[in-house]
């Protein structure tokens, strides 16, 4: 198995990554969808309202690195669901932040440490230094990963609406200078 030469889709860094999230966050998945009645993104929307506190919608979906109409559809579920408030921002009514309920501090309060002991429970595998050393790497790896982003725009958008529907053509970026 080769990183710097993939030969196939289980040797691409993005792919091993997506996998161990999907099976290591299954569990979690199971849990915010089976006990607590909410999904993986509203659990990252309520968590995230936890660490940083009342966002604007545009600032929750920065935090979350999501995007903002599926942010904005999340937070619909969770008024609905009694776990967030839309409050108005007295410098302008016309503009709104989230912020936790207290249903959704405990929600939060209860099933933080339970994902926290999943995760715990995965990096146990790994022992102390090495999971300094991975926390280095990740780091590391998602500066490189956020310059490439701002270094190499392309001029293709995602359209996520319409399930990437764009055709396909051969031509390959320019990737000259970027590596």
């Amino acid at each position: 198995m080769s990183f710097e030469q993939p030969a196939n889709c289980e040797e691409l860094l993005n792919y091993r990554i997506a996998r161990l999230l999907s099976v290591s966050g299954a569990l979690v998945i199971r849990l915010c969808e089976g006990r607590y009645g909410i999904s993986r993104r509203e659990w990252r929307l309520i968590a995230m309202l936890a660490d940083y506190g009342t966002l604007a919608p545009s600032e929750l979906a920065e935090h979350a690195h999501t995007d903002r109409p599926l942010v904005s559809r999340a937070i619909s579920d969770l008024v609905a669901k009694g776990l967030v408030s839309r409050v108005g921002r007295s410098s302008d009514r016309h503009r709104v932040a989230i912020e936790l309920t207290d249903k959704g501090r405990a929600l939060h309060a209860e099933l933080f440490p339970i994902t926290a002991d999943i995760n715990g429970r995965v990096l146990q595998a790994l022992g102390p230094e090495r999971i300094r050393e991975l926390d280095d790497m990740l780091n590391v790896l998602t500066h490189t990963a956020e310059q490439l982003n701002q270094d190499y725009p392309l001029k293709e958008k995602a359209d996520r609406r319409n399930g990437g529907s764009r055709q396909w053509t051969s031509s390959k970026p320019d990737l000259a200078g970027v590596w």
